[in-house]
């Protein structure tokens, strides 16, 4: 068995091992596979979970998870950071909103389409129903056009879910407002 696929426990805490690659930590063994997936965690590519940059980032805060790199060597938070930002020039708003919203139980899973950031469960809804939520992360001072706010309204309602923007302050608070169509008669 090779060392990058070990589960560590230590205070009885279930730690996972997995491997940076280019597009986030890779995780084999079998058993840490199931458990993340069963979480709501990561995609799986032949017989293998991938995980993205914040949930990575997220596991790792919680020191549920260990990273390596190629070389064996140990990747820490900060480097994953540097790392995620590298492909993602709003890494750390990503991160930001996915440890909110795991923290308040909501399972988010990679959006889509027109800067869509997240697609939400329902909390205890994972892999039962279609996500409720499609999320929109807004940096406070860094604007957003009103077409682009639009399209993820048409989206949304064509998809018939609930548009959320999720607003980043500059200390890194979140504040949640739902954008819904209004008609005047």
């Amino acid at each position: 068995m090779n060392k990058k696929e070990n589960i560590i426990t230590s205070n009885s805490e279930l730690k996972i091992r997995g491997l940076l690659v280019e597009k986030g930590v890779r995780v084999s063994r079998k058993e840490s596979v199931d458990e993340l997936s069963s979480r709501g965690y990561g995609v799986i590519e032949r017989k293998e979970l991938l995980l993205t940059f914040y949930e990575a980032l997220y596991l790792l805060d919680k020191q549920m998870l260990e990273i390596e790199d190629e070389d064996g060597e140990k990747v820490d938070f900060q480097r994953l950071v540097q790392r995620y930002e590298s492909v993602n020039e709003n890494a750390w708003a990503g991160y930001l909103v996915y440890r909110d919203l795991r923290s308040r139980g909501y399972v988010a899973r990679e959006g889509f389409g027109s800067r869509v950031d997240f697609r939400v469960y329902d909390r205890g809804d994972y892999a039962k129903d279609a996500a409720k939520y499609l999320i929109v992360s807004v940096q406070e001072g860094k604007p957003i056009s009103i077409q682009d706010l639009a399209r993820s309204l048409t989206e949304s309602l064509s998809l018939k879910k609930e548009l959320v923007l999720a607003v980043i302050n500059r200390r890194g608070e979140i504040v949640y407002y739902s954008v819904s169509e209004l008609t005047l008669k």
